[in-house]
C-alpha cells in the first residue's frame, strides 16, 4: 500500500484509497478537464472537493501540492519509477496521463505534436479570453461603465472560436477521427462560454458551422456527462 504521510495536503484531503490517483478539484471548466481525461481513461482514482467557498485553495497543505493555489492538482501514488508524483497545471496533467497510459494522444511523433499543440492553443487562448468574457459579462466587471474591456474580450473569443472552427471544417474532432486531449482541454470551456457564462448571443455563437456540432457530440459521451460533475459538490 502506497504511503503518501509526507505530502502535508494528505492530512486536510485523506486518501481512504491510497493507491488510486488522488484529484483535488472543483468542476470549472479548468477542474472538468481532468475529471473527464480520468473517466474517459478508466484510471481509477479519489476525487476531493477544493471548496473556494471556504479558500481551501490557500491552505498550508494544498499550496504544499499547488503553490500557485489553482486546481486541478493530482497526487499519483504510481508516478514514474513507481513513485509518488505530484503535479499541478491542467494541461502537464492531461499530457501526464495521455502519456501514461497510451490514451488520447496519437503514437506518431508528428501527430503527438500536432495535438499538444492545441492543448497549449486552449490553456493560452481560449481559457483566459473565455474567462474574461465571463468577469465582464456576468461577474463584478459588468458593472464597469466603460464597456471596451468586454468588447475587446468578446472580439478575441469570437475570433478563436472562429480558428477553433476552421479547425473542425471536414473533421469530427480537432485532430479528426480521433478524440484527443486536445478536444479534453476545449469542452469545458466552450460549455462554459454559452452556458454558465451566458455569452453565446454576445460571440454569435450559432453562426459558427462546426463548433456546435463539435461540442454537442462531446456532451453527449458518458464519460464527459459523469467528469462534468467531479468532484461533486458539498
Amino acid at each position: 500500500m502506497p504511503d503518501l504521510s509526507a505530502f502535508p495536503i494528505t492530512r486536510r484531503w485523506p486518501a481512504r484509497h491510497p493507491e488510486r490517483l488522488q484529484l483535488y478539484s472543483l468542476p470549472t471548466p479548468n477542474g472538468v478537464k481532468v475529471s473527464i481525461m480520468l473517466e474517459e481513461i478508466g484510471l481509477p482514482y479519489e476525487a476531493h472537493l477544493v471548496d473556494f467557498g471556504t479558500d481551501d485553495q490557500k491552505t498550508p497543505e494544498f499550496l504544499s501540492l499547488n503553490p500557485n493555489g489553482k486546481i486541478p492538482a493530482i497526487l499519483d501514488p504510481d508516478g514514474p519509477g513507481g513513485e509518488p508524483l505530484a503535479l499541478f497545471e491542467s494541461g502537464a496533467i492531461l499530457q501526464y496521463l495521455a502519456e501514461k497510459t497510451g490514451k488520447l494522444i496519437p503514437a506518431a511523433p508528428a501527430a503527438r505534436y500536432e495535438t499538444l499543440q492545441w492543448v497549449y492553443w486552449q490553456m493560452g487562448g481560449p481559457g483566459p479570453m473565455f474567462g474574461q468574457v465571463g468577469f465582464f459579462h456576468k461577474f463584478a466587471g459588468r458593472e464597469y461603465e466603460d464597456k471596451r474591456p468586454l468588447q475587446r474580450y468578446v472580439a478575441e473569443s469570437r475570433r478563436l472560436l472562429e480558428v477553433l472552427d476552421g479547425r473542425l471544417e471536414g473533421r469530427d474532432w480537432i485532430m479528426g477521427a480521433d478524440y484527443t486531449i486536445a478536444d479534453v482541454a476545449l469542452l469545458g470551456w466552450v460549455r462554459n462560454l454559452i452556458g454558465f457564462y451566458e455569452a453565446g448571443p454576445l460571440v454569435a455563437f450559432d453562426t459558427l458551422r462546426n463548433v456546435p456540432a463539435w461540442l454537442e457530440r462531446g456532451l453527449a459521451r458518458p464519460a464527459v456527462q459523469r467528469g462534468l460533475e467531479i468532484p461533486a459538490r458539498g
